[in-house]
């Protein structure tokens, strides 16, 4: 009864997210302005933003989770961690792939070893590693404990990449929040719309992004926790079967 409920509740989160999506698509090519300098192209920054921002919610809702394990192990906190740090990883794989193709006409480059390319570099291979970790380690309980300490150091990489345009000069553009005086007059690909209603629809445009890709990680995370309980499922009834069948033949 527990499963149905919850299958019937994804099925309504996957048909909103959806909705979502079709909506927030429509708003970036048919109702955003376009830029000035880059045209069409910069329509791209909403995929970039959005993803990138969820990317880092999701690295965070791993941490939480990850807290939450040890302080009282549970299988589920667990499962969050690691459905997380999936989703979380295509998300920044998103983000990257959409930076460097908005920055091919931005900087004239596909990439730069800028300090915030970089650090996403090191964030994307830290939390890769984080399943090479859970691959090395057999038991069940060990691997979770230290999965989960090795989550909460790992937000670490994101909180550096955040912060590094804001400290360091950097050609990537500051899309929120002010910056050291030092670190200001390196930017490049800064966008420009008319002032007024140009401005307006933009912001509109790219809170709608983000919301539609906020959703599409909470339909994305509860379908992974809901796939994990089928497979934890599935298991139980092997183990119970193998010792009916061992029983039997005893």
């Amino acid at each position: 009864m527990e499963l149905t409920r919850l299958n019937r509740n994804i099925r309504i989160l996957n048909w909103v997210t959806a909705v979502a999506l079709v909506i927030a698509l429509g708003m970036i090519f048919f109702y955003a302005p376009v830029e000035r300098t880059m045209g069409n192209v910069q329509r791209i920054f909403y995929f970039h933003v959005a993803s990138a921002w969820v990317g880092a919610v999701a690295f965070f809702v791993a941490l939480a989770a990850g807290l939450l394990y040890l302080r009282k192990p549970d299988r589920k906190w667990d499962t969050v961690a690691v459905a997380s740090v999936e989703i979380g990883l295509v998300f920044l794989t998103m983000a990257t792939v959409a930076g460097s193709v908005w920055g091919k006409p931005a900087w004239n480059t596909w990439w730069e070893w800028s300090p915030r390319l970089t650090l996403i570099t090191i964030a994307w291979l830290t939390y890769a590693a984080y399943f090479m970790l859970r691959g090395a380690i057999e038991d069940e309980e060990k691997r979770a404990r230290f999965a989960a300490v090795y989550v909460i150091v790992a937000f670490v990489t994101i909180i550096s990449t955040y912060i590094s345009i804001r400290i360091l000069r950097d050609i990537h553009p500051v899309i929120f929040g002010g910056t050291l005086e030092s670190a200001q007059g390196a930017e490049q690909g800064l966008q420009e719309f008319a002032p007024g209603l140009e401005s307006t629809r933009m912001v509109i445009t790219l809170n709608a992004s983000v919301a539609a890709f906020s959703l599409l990680y909470v339909a994305w995370l509860a379908n992974r926790i809901r796939l994990q309980r089928l497979i934890d499922q599935t298991n139980a009834l092997k183990i119970r079967l193998v010792a009916r069948l061992q029983g039997g033949n005893a």
